[in-house]
């Protein structure tokens, strides 16, 4: 059995049965959601207790704003903060570099820079190692938000799917930090793992979000006072709930919505979305296509706020190596497509002469 086959700690329900995926019911899903969440039961649970527990915080200025401090230019800068500035961050620093290491960094100085540069509200150990799975599976049983389960399935994947296996050895769990040793979070010695069950450490990781919150909230007061600080912790609160619904939809809910000319990655479901293009740089066919480069943006109209963002840390001397394979694309690809293309046209036209 692979490595990356054994790394995440499977549900009460399995990812199989008869060699096949299973997929459980809601109640099934809501039942294990719910044990995994009890700290009471067992002091291991606390890292997906910890991801939930950062909706609860946020939520309630999401409704301060609603109720107390609404108006439509603080809307408009709660949703842009939401969604390109918390998504394009969440495509740099979660997906390409401490995912896929499709760049370097000069330093470690700034690597806090960017792990900082925005609220932080998803923790590494719970993105990265189960992301490694889902490129290594994707859509086969084990994928931890395999499309295939559905959207309740994929949507509390975090808590029932993606924390990493209870019962390393000691270089198993070794290979399974290094997946995040490069992030900047404090790795747990082997003694540590086996008492928290997590490559974090409960009371580390807590007083890094702490600061992090501490230092924006104070930020965004200074900027704009209570209504702006409450209106921008609010809408991540949004974000943190609509990131968890991003793989299904980016897999077509499980149905084949792959265009010609579009969708280039025939090996899965992904598909290249608008929305979460536009706004994030998240075009997830360009990316399963190419995981490791640092855009996923190749054709004019695929905007890359991430990809642009990465240019500019380089040119500031921040990043020392990339890897970008437009031209891979383009070659492979969007240029054999166009050439037959062109083909059929003349064929057809032939044939109508």
């Amino acid at each position: 059995m692979a490595f990356l086959d054994r790394v995440l700690d499977p549900p009460s329900y399995g990812f199989t049965r008869d060699q096949k995926l299973y997929v459980p019911t809601s109640a099934e899903i809501f039942r294990e959601f719910f044990t995994r969440l009890n700290i009471l039961k067992s002091r291991k649970n606390w890292l997906p207790f910890f991801g939930w527990a950062i909706i609860l915080v946020f939520a309630p200025f999401f409704f301060l704003f609603l109720f107390r401090y609404f108006t439509w230019p603080l809307f408009i800068i709660g949703f842009i903060y939401s969604m390109v500035i918390l998504g394009t961050h969440g495509t740099i620093y979660l997906h390409r570099y401490s995912t896929h290491h499709a760049f370097t960094l000069r330093n470690r100085f700034w690597l806090f820079i960017l792990r900082n540069l925005v609220v932080k509200l998803i923790p590494e150990e719970t993105y990265v190692v189960s992301h490694h799975v889902h490129h290594y599976i994707s859509e086969k049983p084990g994928d931890p938000y395999n499309v295939h389960g559905g959207w309740l399935y994929c949507f509390l994947a975090d808590v029932n799917h993606q924390s990493i296996a209870r019962d390393f050895s000691k270089e198993d769990y070794a290979k399974t930090a290094a997946l995040v040793g490069h992030t900047g979070m404090g790795l747990n010695s082997y003694e540590q793992y086996q008492k928290w069950g997590s490559i974090a450490h409960p009371v580390r990781t807590v007083l890094q979000f702490l600061s992090n919150w501490i230092f924006w909230f104070g930020a965004f007061y200074l900027m704009g006072g209570m209504p702006l600080a409450v209106t921008l912790f609010g809408w991540s609160a949004v974000w943190a709930v609509g990131v968890r619904t991003f793989n299904y939809d980016g897999h077509g809910g499980g149905k084949d919505k792959r265009k010609e000319g579009i969708d280039f990655n025939r090996s899965d479901l992904s598909i290249n979305q608008v929305w979460p293009g536009m706004v994030t740089g998240e075009w997830h066919n360009n990316h399963h296509l190419y995981p490791n480069g640092i855009r996923a943006g190749f054709l004019p109209y695929q905007w890359d706020y991430a990809w642009l963002f990465i240019r500019f840390y380089k040119a500031i001397g921040a990043v020392t190596s990339t890897r970008d394979y437009k031209d891979q694309f383009m070659t492979n690809y969007y240029e054999p497509y166009l050439r037959q293309k062109a083909l059929a046209k003349a064929a057809a036209d032939h044939a109508q002469t």
